[in-house]
């Protein structure tokens, strides 16, 4: 099917008497202007294999079939397949296989799926599993950049700077592996039903080389982790509440040596203060 708009798509939901499910956070996309844009400035080219999940009725998963060599669409709910069967009835380089993206193995999914080809994620990531499946997709070391619809909220806290609220340590987790920046916002009239909520496409251009060895990551996360852990405290306390067989003086030395102050909160400390701090851990 051509760009799929409300009429188009109320009619396709009502022949196939499809129903929403609110459990699986199911919002479509009905103004094709949104899918193109999202392609256009993903970089996605001819060059790609393109991992989608949530597929819905395919808005986005059709524009893709024509940017990229190939596209794996995981799609959890069986009652979307017949629709997307008919959606991607002209696009013979799109596989849909339905499944749980959490539950599968997404490097074994792509590399036999897409061999040969240059990784990419492209998707609206249902709301519900944003922050699992973006810390899934990070963890599985395939892609080249991540692209995906969330919500502006979310958007905000994986974009953040050091000392905003909205900074946390998956900014710091997200910063960590990829380059990620907000794109620009999509409104609830793009979508039926209209979610309650702004949502953004991010762009997540995976990092060629990571910061730290496989071995010192561990240490690195666990120092970020405690560091918001408690974030009304210091990050000597914060620290201390998580290290506690080191005494809170050797803490504070730690912090000192780091030439941080020694009242500092976790969240004034940017990726390269945190690489830092947990040297001095190590």
């Amino acid at each position: 099917m051509d760009r799929l708009g409300a009429k188009a798509v109320r009619e396709l939901l009502e022949k196939h008497g499809f129903r929403f499910s609110k459990s699986m956070g199911q919002n479509f996309l009905i103004d094709p202007n949104v899918p193109e844009r999202i392609v256009n400035e993903s970089g996605i080219d001819s060059s790609c294999g393109v991992l989608e999940i949530g597929p819905g009725i395919g808005a986005l998963t059709v524009r893709l079939s024509e940017a990229a060599a190939k596209v794996t669409a995981v799609e959890l709910d069986k009652k979307l397949l017949p629709i997307l069967t008919e959606t991607i009835s002209n696009a013979d380089n799109v596989e849909i296989v339905q499944g749980d993206i959490l539950k599968l193995n997404i490097a074994e999914l792509v590399k036999e799926k897409m061999p040969n080809l240059r990784l990419c994620v492209c998707a609206n990531l249902p709301y519900n599993i944003t922050t699992p499946a973006l810390t899934a997709l990070i963890e599985a070391e395939v892609f080249d950049s991540i692209t995906v619809m969330v919500q502006r909220e979310v958007a905000k806290r994986i974009c953040a700077k050091p000392g905003t609220e909205d900074y946390g340590s998956f900014s710091v987790f997200a910063n960590y592996h990829t380059l990620p920046k907000i794109l620009f916002d999509v409104n609830p009239q793009c979508f039926m039903p209209k979610p309650s909520v702004v949502s953004s496409v991010i762009s997540m251009k995976v990092r060629s080389e990571r910061p730290l060895n496989k071995e010192d990551e561990k240490l690195f996360f666990r120092v970020v982790r405690a560091s918001f852990g408690q974030r009304r405290k210091t990050l000597a306390n914060a620290l201390h509440a998580e290290f506690s067989t080191k005494k809170k003086e050797e803490i504070i030395d730690i912090i000192s040596h780091c030439r941080f102050d020694t009242r500092i909160r976790g969240e004034a400390l940017d990726l390269s203060d945190f690489i830092k701090l947990s040297e001095g851990f190590k």
